[in-house]
């Protein structure tokens, strides 16, 4: 019985070591890959089309006009799905997540155990929130963003194809409690985990479109330094 209570307990040591170092070394390269600027260039071509980029603290929200010469995003992601239906809206945030942690935490204390374990490990689907706005405020929390028509386009392409479509080629709606009068869910490709979250989604999203971004991030402090 002794024996058997000893090697329990080295492989329990050596399973938590083994996590520590893999925090340390998840914990150093995510800081340190997120400080090194990609597209360090993008503040040089021609000023067309304002976007904003957004967070709560911890989410990063990629914001567009609702409609404009390049796309009309309300012929997709109808103002009706919404609980207001207000269509006098002007602007659009995307914002990809887990599907768990949106439609089944509300706040961080309906947070259960197996959302939080899918997620890290990237066994659960994923979704896209959107919420319409009437007018955006810049702060240091929600930075404007100017670029070329070119790399409005991309970043278009990049957000369009992170949705599932049916066979109609419309965004799958999900039917689902939002957090206001104006916003909504819609199916999403790809999983989240802890290599690819909320944020490394919006900072891969600039990054196609040539603009500002992090080698690789997990936060939204790795997106919002380059922008300081």
């Amino acid at each position: 019985m002794m024996k058997i209570i000893k090697k329990t307990l080295k492989i329990i040591k050596k399973l938590f070591f083994a996590i520590l170092i893999f925090l340390i070394i998840y914990s150093a390269s995510a800081f340190l890959l997120s400080k090194i600027t990609i597209n360090s260039d993008a503040d040089n071509q021609s000023k067309d089309v304002s976007i904003y980029i957004k967070t709560n603290g911890v989410h990063t929200d990629i914001i567009v006009p609702v409609k404009n010469e390049i796309k009309n995003w309300s012929s997709q992601i109808k103002f009706e799905n919404t609980k207001s239906k207000d269509t006098t809206a002007t602007y659009l945030a995307f914002g990809w997540g887990n599907k768990g942690f949106y439609l089944d935490t509300p706040e961080w204390s309906d947070l259960k155990a197996s959302t939080a374990f899918n997620a890290a490990f990237g066994l659960s689907n994923s979704a896209i929130h959107i919420t319409f706005y009437k007018a955006i405020k810049e702060s240091k929390d929600c930075i404007k963003i100017t670029i070329s028509e070119e790399n409005y386009k991309k970043l278009v392409a990049n957000i369009e194809n992170t949705f599932q479509f049916d066979s109609s080629q419309n965004p799958l709606f999900i039917e689902a409690t939002t957090y206001g009068n104006n916003d909504s869910f819609y199916e999403a490709k790809g999983n989240y985990s802890l290599f690819h979250t909320c944020n490394s989604w919006a900072n891969e999203t600039l990054k196609n479109a040539n603009q500002k971004a992090a080698f690789w991030t997990v936060t939204d402090s790795g997106i919002f330094c380059h922008y300081q």
